[in-house]
């Protein structure tokens, strides 16, 4: 997409709306910025997905839906759609966001193009918005991920072992270790039936079960072969 592109999604209504500009403005750049709207767009945007993906997968269970519209709804992803849609150029920031690449910057990608969403919504209503949120997400949801391959590390590795009766693995924390700003988790993915361990590093404990649980079912798999 280019920000004609961009442009050319938006609801009549909201072309030359007031909360358009709103939408588009980071806090650095006035009073009148786009934090509020984003809130609203938040929202708007998740039931829309939700709603897509209800009608696109009649049989999937609320597990995959949930973990779907997640995928397509994070701040990441929103970010990748604001930037492909060509908003960057669009985007009103302080002069010391600008100078910083700040209209590179996931989070206020992100809440601008959620920003753009509640605007539509309040200038257009909820259908025009829902046809600007599908068009936006086109080609996302026809090449939706299996359910399956969104499922963290740990959730993955429980449900392996559940699924073979065998003891639920225990995450030792074995090292805590740097400042407060920076630091660094060692983690064992400890299981009991195999009477062996693989660890895992991180800047959070999440973030290192969640490499340990990796390693560990990476050996399991490894293990149970083809």
């Amino acid at each position: 997409m280019s920000l004609t592109d961009f442009r050319s999604l938006l609801p009549e209504a909201l072309r030359g709306a007031e909360s358009l500009e709103q939408a588009l403005t980071h806090r650095s750049a006035g009073a009148r910025h786009n934090e509020r709207l984003e809130f609203l767009g938040d929202a708007v945007l998740g039931l829309v997905i939700a709603d897509a993906l209800f009608e696109r997968l009649p049989d999937a269970p609320e597990g995959d839906l949930t973990r779907l519209r997640a995928a397509l709804v994070n701040r990441g992803a929103v970010a990748e759609i604001a930037r492909a849609s060509g908003m960057a150029g669009a985007l009103n920031l302080g002069q010391g966001e600008r100078k910083t690449g700040g209209q590179r910057r996931e989070s206020i990608l992100a809440d601008a193009l959620e920003a753009l969403i509640g605007a539509s919504y309040r200038t257009a209503g909820y259908s025009a918005t829902r046809e600007f949120v599908l068009r936006l997400y086109e080609q996302r949801l026809d090449s939706l991920p299996s359910a399956e391959s969104l499922k963290d590390p740990k959730t993955r590795l429980q449900e392996f072992l559940q699924g073979r009766g065998r003891v639920l693995p225990e995450y030792r924390v074995l090292e805590v270790s740097g400042p407060d700003h920076q630091r660094r988790f060692v983690i064992e993915a400890w299981l009991p039936s195999e009477s062996w361990g693989q660890q895992g590093t991180g800047s959070s404990r999440r973030a290192a079960e969640q490499a340990a649980a990796e390693a560990a079912l990476a050996r399991l798999l490894h293990e149970a072969g083809p």
